[in-house]
């Protein structure tokens, strides 16, 4: 079993090292277009199984795609980060022909893989990923809802005192700032519904935290966060490999879901060894429904400029 990871960076090693802790494969290979980066960073990793004892190999190549031959799942993380101040929308040009390049490359050497879409703007360069391949519907994942929600559930505990690991919280919609949709009426601890423990006021800060939560952490650190969106990739990566057909958020291609047709965004879906294996329906109220549409309205600009710059 082999899986890989494409960028080296600080989410792309980051959920390398997760992968490899978790020994979801015999091997894992981190790529990069920089000479020695990912050779180096899968070095450093590798040095740490003897004192983490996990057994699973890592391999880092510069841009030789033919060393991911073989692989069942492969992550797509390339592409420029978003820096502070910068919209998504304005990495659509450059991280679009990186992404695709990518996706074309990796199923080459392994035509069966299921692709992991992280770069940003999430939801459109997995629409663009599942259009540029041709790829099943179930074999091309956006991880972006996954990380939202573990987000929500951090903004939820912050106010409650509650152990994210008691919370069920997710966030549906695009994978941006004004985009997505943190369904707080929906959220449970252990069951109980959290809006029974935070007032009307609390809530809409819990709301209005997450969907500024990637943004928040760029203007601290400098650049994109890293732990969390690691972490987020390698637990979905392990319900592939595993099979365990754990229920995510994740941006996949909806086909009169929701009421929408031809585009990818974050819906509840069950993740198993084909992938996206089941879009689950959520009853949304009419509020709810209405910020999905315009959630829509909004990924659906971004990706009209893959077809005004030619790109698709």
């Amino acid at each position: 079993m082999k899986i890989t990871v494409v960028g080296a960076g600080a989410v792309g090693a980051t959920a390398a090292d997760n992968i490899v802790r978790k020994e979801l494969a015999e091997e894992v290979v981190l790529l990069d277009i920089k000479e020695g980066v990912a050779e180096g960073k899968a070095q450093d990793i590798s040095q740490t199984a003897s004192l983490l004892g996990f057994n699973s190999k890592i391999t880092g190549v510069t841009n030789a795609y033919d060393k991911t031959a073989g692989s069942s799942v492969a992550v797509i993380t390339s592409g420029i980060p978003r820096k502070p101040g910068m919209t998504r929308e304005e990495l659509i040009g450059t991280n679009a022909n990186i992404v695709k390049s990518v996706a074309e490359n990796l199923l080459i050497h392994s035509p069966e893989v299921i692709l992991v879409v992280v770069s940003n703007p999430m939801d459109t360069m997995t629409y663009l990923t599942l259009k540029a391949t041709g790829l099943p519907k179930n074999r091309v994942i956006g991880m972006g809802g996954t990380l939202d929600s573990a987000r929500f559930k951090y903004q939820i505990s912050q106010h409650t005192g509650a152990s994210p690991a008691d919370l069920n919280a997710i966030v549906i919609g695009g994978h941006g700032d004004t985009t997505m949709i943190p369904l707080i009426k929906h959220a449970t601890w252990n069951s109980l519904p959290v809006t029974h423990f935070l007032s009307e006021e609390a809530q809409q800060k819990v709301v209005q935290d997450t969907m500024v939560g990637g943004a928040t952490l760029t203007k601290l650190i400098g650049t994109s966060a890293w732990y969390a969106p690691g972490a987020a990739i390698a637990i979905m990566v392990e319900s592939i490999i595993r099979d365990q057909k754990r229920l995510f958020t994740a941006s996949v291609l909806l086909e009169g879901e929701y009421d929408q047709q031809d585009i990818t965004l974050g819906v509840p879906v069950i993740i198993g060894n084909k992938g996206v294996e089941k879009i689950l329906p959520l009853d949304l109220n009419e509020d709810e429904r209405t910020n999905f549409a315009e959630s829509a309205k909004a990924v659906r600009h971004m990706n009209n400029v893959l077809t005004e710059t030619s790109i698709l």
